[in-house]
């Protein structure tokens, strides 16, 4: 190919690239509503599935390791949820959001800006996780009433994990970015690539091959902290590049753009911590009705969990065309956007929960043949599986607040979530003395009050009326 060539192809390309990003952009301010969200939540949605399968088969090989490295997985994995959900639905909403509502009100060079304030943010964030998991970690999961050889697998795991937490940030709130600019395909295939990687890589690692020794529940996060590292990599080269439709650029960074993020991360990062919190308090309730209690119910509660790519990707694409629509004001597509959104949700998750409410042993029988332990996950799912359409209600709408810049009333839903579903808990548990059935209903009751108010606030217009803060 001629060097003469080479500046024509260029320009081609680019221009391919620009009407690729014009045809997003159109769809999302003026596409039909329902075919616009499937065309940007299936891919995530697909993919992140995949991802979360390889996170369930990773649980059933560190179960062959025995019920100490099950439970202090299950122990752990509340808090690596919380890391996962603040930096991709928590913070990484805020960068979402403000980098759609830059485009809406066409401020592409603070759309641009906001990738590296992500990255700061992410390392920054990344290194706080890892320091408080590698601190106060122990004392966490002996809180949570877990003992000797359970406790040893919980802490090894933990900090092996805890190696992946910048990676997973940076990884993170740079898909969001994309997401919050259309860009919904190279988030995808870089998860695809992790769903690829880890399948073979977790059980070599965990297992070891021929004379290769296994390192037991360390290889489990040696292996994702490997992924997270390769997959940063890929996204910051990606986003250097001037063909990137959003670019990386190394501008000084600005106060204002950290606030912009932050005004909607840190109130979606509350909710974040919420769901997290609510799961670790009750897990330490569990705890008192003894170890097989505690498995069935980790395992019943891995399910809920389950149901976050889902509603993650239908919730992302959501909080693309939110913000997208909401830079230009068109209020009335705002709400059709997300009373669509809400619906799909609900209809979804209300189908799945109503399989495990009635054969809960579905799901169960995959991770425990123990009888003690299936019938305590039988328990919580009997009642969880008919909560979960006003959880996903909840958390479709958080993804809408978080679009429109006032996450505030769904961040109060979680608070009264979380008053009901630990506090009451706590009081049933400890003043009642009431068991786990209690216990699982009252977690259930704490999802329909916070789906309550959400819709409520929904009704009120609070979470659709956004005054306009065009950062400078």
């Amino acid at each position: 190919m001629s060097m003469a060539r080479l500046p024509q192809q260029a320009r081609e390309e680019r221009s391919e690239q620009d009407d690729r990003k014009a045809a997003v952009q159109q769809a999302i301010l003026h596409g039909p509503v329902l075919a616009t969200i499937l065309r940007l939540a299936l891919p995530t949605v697909a993919v992140l599935v995949a991802q979360t399968l390889v996170g369930v088969a990773e649980t059933y090989y560190v179960s062959r390791l025995g019920t100490d490295a099950l439970v202090g997985v299950s122990v752990v994995f509340p808090v690596w949820m919380l890391m996962t959900m603040m930096s991709a639905g928590g913070i990484g909403g805020g960068v979402a959001s403000a980098v759609a509502r830059a485009i809406g009100s066409h401020r592409l060079d603070d759309a641009d800006d906001h990738v590296l304030h992500g990255i700061a943010l992410g390392a920054l964030l990344g290194l706080l996780f890892m320091g408080c998991i590698w601190i106060f970690g122990p004392m966490l999961f002996q809180a949570l009433g877990v003992r000797q050889g359970a406790l040893i697998q919980a802490i090894t795991y933990s900090r092996w994990l805890s190696l992946s937490a910048v990676p997973i940030w940076v990884v993170n709130l740079c898909s969001a970015a994309l997401r919050g600019a259309g860009n919904v395909k190279v988030p995808a295939l870089v998860s695809l690539f992790g769903v690829f990687t880890l399948v073979p890589l977790s059980p070599f690692l965990i297992f070891g091959l021929g004379p290769l020794p296994g390192l037991g529940i360390a290889g489990a996060g040696l292996a994702v902290t490997l992924y997270y590292a390769a997959a940063g990599m890929v996204l910051i080269r990606y986003l250097l590049k001037s063909t990137a439709g959003l670019r990386l650029t190394l501008r000084p960074l600005r106060w204002p753009l950290f606030r912009d993020v932050l005004g909607v991360g840190l109130f979606s990062s509350v909710a974040v911590v919420q769901i997290n919190l609510t799961v670790i308090i009750v897990t330490g309730l569990v705890d008192r009705f003894g170890k097989a209690a505690l498995g069935g119910y980790g395992i019943g509660a891995r399910l809920d969990y389950l149901f976050i790519p889902v509603l993650f990707g239908l919730g992302s694409a959501l909080l693309t065309m939110v913000g997208t629509n909401t830079g230009t004001g068109d209020f009335a597509r705002v709400r059709r956007i997300g009373t669509t959104g809400a619906i799909i949700g609900a209809a979804f998750t209300g189908c799945v929960g109503l399989v495990v409410a009635i054969w809960p042993r579905l799901w169960l029988g995959i991770f425990s043949h123990d009888g003690d332990v299936l019938q305590a996950g039988s328990t919580y799912l009997r009642f969880a599986g008919l909560s979960y359409p006003a959880m996903a209600v909840a958390f479709i709408l958080s993804f809408v607040s978080q679009g429109t810049g006032r996450p505030g009333w769904t961040t109060f839903a979680g608070t009264v979530r979380l008053v009901i579903a630990a506090g009451f808990g706590l009081l049933a548990a400890n003043g009642w003395s009431a068991g786990l059935s209690t216990l699982s209903a009252i977690v259930a009751s704490s999802q329909f009050a916070a789906a309550l108010i959400c819709l409520w606030a929904t009704h009120r217009g609070h979470i659709w009326m956004l005054p306009n803060h065009p950062v400078r």
